[in-house]
């Protein structure tokens, strides 16, 4: 989302299953990449941190979220699974539905900001 203002959410699950625009963002990258990560990357994240996530990811969820598939000749890489595609999807149209909800109160909220922070 390159427009200001704009919303995130970070959607409470259960007690321990948190799923925002970090993850979703790491999905997405997945699904464009093929590759955990590349999608890491995109998002300055390391191969680590990026592997951790998607390892939590998969066990939030009654089903994998992302199948790695190890390298080897062919190499790497990494898909998501229908479920991955339909909570990634059903995760974007709440953030949509959430925007369009708030979009004239974020219009006046960044309206009351100084030049600089409207910029950012």
């Amino acid at each position: 989302m390159a427009d200001h203002p704009y919303l995130t959410l970070r959607v409470i699950i259960g007690p321990a299953t948190l799923f925002g625009s970090g993850k979703a963002d790491l999905l997405q990258g997945i699904a464009e990449t093929g590759s955990i990560a590349a999608a890491g990357r995109r998002m300055g994240m390391s191969y680590k941190r990026a592997w951790y996530l998607i390892d939590t990811l998969n066990r939030y969820f009654r089903e994998p979220v992302v199948t790695p598939v190890k390298g080897g000749r062919a190499g790497g890489g990494a898909t998501l699974t229908e479920t991955g595609r339909v909570v990634l999807d059903l995760y974007r149209q709440i953030q949509a539905k959430a925007q369009a909800a708030v979009s004239e109160e974020l219009r006046a909220l960044a309206g009351l900001a100084v030049e600089d922070a409207k910029r950012e």
